[in-house]
């Protein structure tokens, strides 16, 4: 079975990790969301995709904020903007969601503004009343940003999550995922059920491993060998990987699987920008491409899940690929 995963909600429809996003997930008929968690000042944890902000809230337009704009190095790239970590949730309320890619997805920007910011802890109510209303158990499939640097600044995830989670969680609702191994683990030590699946980039290395190895730390590559997967699965349930490595190498899943691994990937989205050559219609970058061969062609490698920001279409693509006719 392919989890079809709602990448921030229906992200393509709607601003994402919006309310309206999650909801038209699930309405779509997403078997899960997938919220990225960061936390703010007073230790609440939020749903952006970055703990800068600039991008999918109003914040710039807020003249008592104006002083809280500024520029931190996080994970080693240098940020401008506004973030999370400087304000209290209740000042965060007082923010509305935008569309983060106006010019792409122009429809989406009719409901900038409609909503405000998503804790995990609306996510859970969200998800618990979806999987009444669809008589079926959804999922959250969980990814924690940025966790070294939180650590750093006195906002553990690990422990904040724990907490958020503990009295929801069950191995049939949640998926943990990060980017940074360590995190996942002492998340696992804190006795919260649900599968942990590490992320990996085409390029570059963990940000953890970076903070205690320095040039030395393994890079993400190295993970994905067959060794370094061999030694991914004593350590997590799956690993979660680019689209663009599994057109590249589609047997890396079953190179995956054969260690004993989950496999997902993501982001499947329409248009002609996010996807590859072979694969695009005409010239405007928001105009949709052949996205149904994509998705097939991604589906049809075998994998456990795939991140979607439009589910429908996922499902559409799924429906599309017969089993048993695996290439």
């Amino acid at each position: 079975m392919t989890l079809i995963i709602g990448h921030r909600g229906a992200s393509g429809y709607r601003p994402e990790h919006s309310r309206a996003a999650y909801e038209l997930a699930f309405a779509l008929g997403a078997d899960a969301v997938e919220p990225d968690i960061v936390a703010t000042k007073d230790g609440v944890l939020v749903l952006r995709h970055e703990n800068e902000i600039s991008g999918t809230t109003n914040v710039a337009a807020h003249p008592e904020f104006a002083a809280r704009k500024t520029t931190k190095s996080i994970d080693g790239a240098s940020l401008t903007g506004w973030f999370t970590e400087d304000f209290t949730w209740a000042e965060l309320q007082t923010l509305r969601v935008v569309e983060r890619l106006p010019a792409l997805r122009q429809p989406s920007t009719s409901f900038d503004g409609h909503g405000g910011m998503v804790r995990l802890r609306d996510l859970m109510q969200i998800i618990d009343a979806a999987s009444a209303r669809f008589n079926r158990q959804l999922m959250m499939i969980a990814e924690i940003k940025h966790a070294t640097y939180f650590a750093s600044i006195g906002l553990p995830l690990d422990e904040l999550f724990a907490a958020e989670v503990r009295d929801w969680a069950t191995a049939d609702n949640l998926v943990i995922e990060s980017f940074e191994q360590a995190v996942l683990l002492r998340i696992r030590a804190r006795g919260i059920p649900g599968r942990l699946v590490f992320l990996a980039e085409r390029e570059g290395a963990p940000a953890d491993l970076v903070a205690a190895d320095g040039k030395k730390a393994r890079s993400y590559a190295d993970h994905l060998t067959d060794a370094g997967l061999a030694r991914l699965a004593t350590e997590v349930d799956g690993v979660s990987v680019d689209k663009r490595l599994i057109l590249a190498d589609p047997a890396f899943v079953d190179r995956a699987h054969a260690a004993g691994l989950i496999v997902y990937t993501w982001t499947l989205r329409p248009e002609n920008k996010f996807l590859s050559k072979p694969f695009r219609v005409g010239v405007p970058a928001a105009d949709w491409g052949n996205w149904r061969g994509e998705f097939a062609r991604i589906i049809d490698t075998g994998l456990d899940g795939v991140f979607a920001d439009h589910p429908d279409l996922a499902i559409a693509a799924l429906q599309s690929v017969k089993v048993g006719t695996r290439k």
